[in-house]
């Protein structure tokens, strides 16, 4: 055969292979192109985002997400970083149709050299196409679709529109989905402000983000940082001397962002439970809704650190428990040792709390082991917890809630609180224990309703039960004012005389015996004729309970509500002593309708909600829907409601100015400008409250235990409550200028005898220039009626004064 023919029957059995391989590579693209996505839904791009919570100034106080992205248009991405994660991924990008064949064989010829998988071949494109739009199988199969859709991606999207995908949907470890996560998870720093070397570190984690982890391997980091480095200056993007002058950069990886603000967990968790009510979990977990709360996080702040420290200088009152846990002499060392490894090398932070171990004492000090550090705590420190013996080993603790001995054998596991860090290292340390006693504070800003701060409990991370919200406690004598304001709308004033007495009550139960209720001042004791502005500001019991059955329990009941007590209230005449349960924040409310001047406004702690493409779906404000509220919309809270009048308003403020100045609340004096308060006891000083305001805040503090029982001897409102609500209003009225309260034009001041409720001259040894309602203030004089006196049963007869 001639080599001619031979020549022909070979080009006619190539063509044919070609035809059949073109047939076959045909007949498997149809095959597999049938069933593949849609590119076009990649220009309608919308991936989980990350919910955001703000406070009142825009800081970011808490995120709920599953995948934590943040998207950024590619225009505002630094260039370096583009240039940097091109260099490191897909040299070819912006040259190439989705497909770099030359990549793909280098990339084979590796990994056939290195006996495994080591370098892929697939460009940024392909990612996109296989992180969007296919399954994470490793098969060819996929790889053929990946390369299909990459194609069809470069001929519908531009190289723009493709990076911005991948650089917003490409997972860069800790959680953290697209570049801008990324950066704020390493450096702290939105993406925009990334240097050469941050941007270099960020584009070396696709290949293996755990195993690069800056985090846990900032060495394989840095090395991944170099190729980067070196790519870019391989490519052009960079010199090699910026490349070096990049890799010496010293770089600050930051511990991984808590994007859940310290304090704010209990306001932050009321906020994503109604989230989560309102829109389900996947709109919250991953709509990327913003929302807009009240809190200040300065006054948030403050309200947690009042609390907590209220709560551990009332734990100490009762005495010291012991210690955590004793160690055997064996265990000591090991302990120590593992505290050293975690606490590390940087010494704790002053204020901070840790567990330390005694390991002797003397006259002077107690010396104990902190991890690496030595501490010793003064005597002057542990007075509280009684006279402390440091004992054997083998000897057996014993803490005493009475202030005499305490036995701390050697190895005693203590909590201790970090004062400052001396001159050679060790540390000055203060004894502490974990009180056992709750604690709530919530305020609110009574012109708006918008609730400032608001803490449910000592610690978020052992009991999520939100106190100021959730619990219904008794308020004692707190609910006083609620009654007292009524009275003043039934005709009181602040001069009426009431008769403060014993009385008996005689009522017969449902089997017909007959019961006695003799009521009874907290200090046992009887006053006798009394003013209404006196029996407020000391609390008087009794002189409270005549004032309810006077004007009618009914009347009560309606005008509480009226105030925002929304919680069943009991329908006998223990109502005056708070025998119906509240919540903080349903008494901060109706406190705040006196602050209001007697407006009352529903309490907010959401401003405004907004979808991921800036919709508002709710808001306080109606100027937020100049079309009206529209579907899907809603308008949060409710219109600003008069409920009493200003004069009571300010009456009742005045009568609690008193309570401030001359009553049970003088401990609120110390916040040296006007204030108004009420504290609250319940029988056995099972809860104490204080609930005060100025004319810009209004507050509740409530101390308690879960498990009702005493709080202590002494542990009234004011002694137990009354510090926390003082410590947080000094910190968080400092930037609010110094206001009194105004004073309604109707308002009128007289001179007053207090011992009769009857005018006196201004040149009077007994003055007292009182408030009243307009028409309400007595028109005769004390020296004219000298004669009178408080009638049996519980006040002066009105009609023989006025």
């Amino acid at each position: 055969m001639s080599l001619a023919r031979v020549l022909k029957y070979l080009s006619l059995f190539l063509l044919l292979v070609l035809l059949i391989a073109s047939a076959l590579m045909g007949g498997a693209y149809f095959y597999v192109a049938r069933d593949l996505p849609r590119v076009d839904t990649l220009a309608d791009y919308r991936p989980p985002v990350i919910t955001r919570v703000y406070s009142d100034d825009g800081t970011v106080i808490a995120e709920y997400s599953r995948e934590r992205r943040i998207l950024v248009p590619v225009e505002n991405l630094p260039q370096q970083l583009i240039d940097a994660f091109v260099a490191a991924e897909d040299s070819q990008f912006f040259r190439h149709q989705g497909i770099d064949f030359l990549s793909i064989v280098r990339a084979a010829i590796r990994n056939v050299q290195a006996g495994g998988i080591v370098q892929g071949g697939s460009t940024i494109t392909q990612q996109v196409a296989k992180s969007l739009l296919l399954t994470p199988e490793r098969k060819f199969s996929r790889k053929f679709k990946e390369a299909i859709l990459a194609y069809r991606m470069e001929q519908r999207l531009s190289k723009e529109g493709i990076l911005y995908l991948y650089l917003n949907q490409i997972y860069l470890g800790h959680a953290a989905y697209g570049v801008q996560a990324a950066a704020e998870n390493y450096f702290n720093k939105d993406v925009q402000e990334l240097t050469l070397a941050e941007s270099a570190m960020l584009a070396g984690l696709p290949q293996a983000p755990s195993r690069f982890s800056p985090y846990r391997n900032f060495a394989g980091a840095k090395e991944r940082q170099r190729y980067v480095l070196n790519r870019m200056a391989d490519e052009g993007f960079i010199t090699p001397e910026e490349a070096r002058a990049a890799f010496a950069e010293e770089l600050t990886i930051h511990p991984r962002v808590n994007r859940h603000i310290a304090g704010a967990a209990y306001f932050t968790e009321q906020v994503r439970r109604y989230l989560e009510q309102n829109y389900g979990e996947e709109l919250l977990y991953m709509g990327g809704l913003e929302v807009h709360t009240s809190m200040n996080l300065a006054m948030q702040q403050a309200a947690q650190e009042a609390v907590r420290d209220n709560l551990r200088e009332h734990d100490k009152r009762r005495g010291y428990r012991g210690p955590l846990r004793v160690l055997p002499p064996a265990e000591v060392d090991a302990f120590v040792q593992s505290q050293a490894e975690t606490l590390g090398t940087t010494p704790p932070a002053v204020g901070s709390l840790h567990e330390a171990v005694v390991r002797g004492a003397d006259e002077r000090r107690l010396r104990v082991r902190l991890g690496a550090w030595n501490g010793t705590i003064e005597r002057g420190e542990t007075r509280w917890a009684g006279n402390i013996e440091v004992v054997a080993a083998d000897g057996r603790p014993a803490g005493n809630a009475e202030g005499g001995r305490t036995r701390l054998p050697l190895g005693s596991v203590v909590e201790v609180r970090v004062l400052k860090i001396n001159a050679d290292g060790s540390l000055a340390l203060a004894l502490e224990q974990e009180p056992l006693a709750q604690g709530a504070l919530v305020a609110l800003d009574p012109g708006t309703g918008l609730v400032r701060a608001m803490v449910g409990g000592y610690d978020f991370a052992s009991s999520q039960f939100n106190r100021a919200i959730q619990a219904r406690r008794l308020p004692g004598s707190a609910l006083k004012p609620l009654i007292y304001a009524a009275a003043l709308d039934r005709g009181y004033t602040p001069a009426t005389l009431i008769l403060d007495n014993p009385v008996i009550y005689r009522q017969r139960s449902a089997t017909g015996e007959e019961t006695e209720w003799r009521p009874k001042n907290y200090d046992d004791k009887f006053l006798g004729q009394t003013s209404f502005r006196e029996a407020l500001a000391l609390s008087r019991n009794v002189v409270t309970i005549k004032i309810l059955e006077d004007i009618g329990l009914g009347y009560v009941l309606n005008y509480a509500r009226k105030l925002g007590i929304e919680s069943p209230q009991p329908r006998d005449l223990t109502l005056a002593l708070g025998s119906g349960a509240v919540t903080p924040l349903e008494l901060t409310s109706a406190y705040g309708v006196f602050a209001s001047g007697g407006v009352r406004i529903s309490p907010s702690y959401i401003v405004r909600i907004k979808d991921r493409d800036g919709r508002i779906l709710e808001s306080i404000d109606p100027a937020d829907f100049p079309e009206g509220v529209g579907p899907g919309q809603r308008l949060l809270g409710q219109s600003p409601e008069r409920v009493i009048s200003p004069t009571t308003a300010y009456l009742l403020t005045n009568l609690l100015e008193s309570a401030v100045q001359d009553g049970t609340g003088q401990r609120a004096k110390a916040l040296n400008r006007p204030a108004a308060g009420k504290t609250g006891t319940t029988n056995e000083l099972r809860d104490a409250w204080f609930t005060g305001y100025v004319p810009q805040l209004v507050a509740a503090s409530w101390v308690g235990y879960d498990q009702e029982r005493t709080l202590g001897r002494h542990e009234t409102g004011a002694r137990a409550a009354l510090p926390a609500w003082l410590a947080f209003m000094q910190e968080a009225v400092k930037e609010l200028p110094v206001e009194h309260f105004a004073v309604p034009d109707t308002i009128e001041f007289r001179p007053i005898d207090p011992r009769t409720g009857l005018l006196t001259t201004e040149d009077a040894e007994h003055l007292r220039f009182e408030a009243f309602a307009p028409g309400s203030a007595p028109t005769r004089y004390s020296m004219d009626e000298e004669h009178l006196r408080a009638q049996d049963f519980f006040r002066l007869d009105l009609e023989d004064l006025y």
